[in-house]
């Protein structure tokens, strides 16, 4: 595959990561924002995956063309910030290596995941696909991949706690058919 095919399909995992973020960000839906953004996170990984799996991309110039002003992400931090309310601050270790605990937000690191994302798929509309390859993969190995890593761990936490930690209706009445039916055993 050419860097220039391989390009076009990391821009599109990307694009697709941007659109469906803002999307559940505008969407505003609490319920659903969490499941959805771990479907996100998990697909946007596959693509730093296949980035980092990929001989290194080195860059033309010693320093990054300009591409224009980034992306304003501040009301979209504040609309994630928003639908995760108590599920936004969590923890998580850095460097498993050099273990420190990190507390973070995910709407902040969901943000910054954005931010590097979309500066690379500027240099890719700009027409340069070599500087697109190489910002997306070295953000991902320095900065991205690990956030998204911790951030997918902290929403697949929230889903698990969800559907685990649920109490199941009409469980004291199960409870009690089963102690008539062992009380009925007992006395026979």
């Amino acid at each position: 595959m050419t860097d220039e095919a391989f390009a076009h399909e990391i821009a599109d995992q990307v694009e697709s990561f941007l659109l469906a973020l803002r999307a559940i960000g505008a969407e505003g839906d609490t319920g659903s924002a969490v499941p959805l953004l771990l479907l996100e996170v998990s697909q946007v990984l596959l693509a730093g995956a296949r980035l980092g799996a990929q001989r290194d991309f080195v860059p033309r110039e010693e320093y990054q063309p300009d591409v224009g002003p980034e992306a304003d992400l501040d009301e979209l931090r504040l609309r994630l910030a928003g639908i995760l309310g108590y599920a936004d601050t969590y923890s998580f270790v850095f460097d498993p290596y050099a273990p420190e605990i990190v507390v973070s937000q995910l709407s902040d690191d969901l943000t910054s995941i954005a931010a590097d994302l979309e500066n690379g798929l500027r240099h890719y509309r700009l027409g340069d696909a070599e500087e697109a390859l190489w910002w997306w993969q070295f953000s991902y190995v320095s900065n991205w991949g690990n956030l998204a890593g911790a951030a997918l761990n902290a929403l697949l936490t929230v889903v698990s706690h969800d559907r685990l930690d649920a109490e199941f209706s009409g469980e004291d009445e199960d409870l009690a058919v089963a102690d008539e039916i062992l009380e009925g055993e007992s006395l026979a």
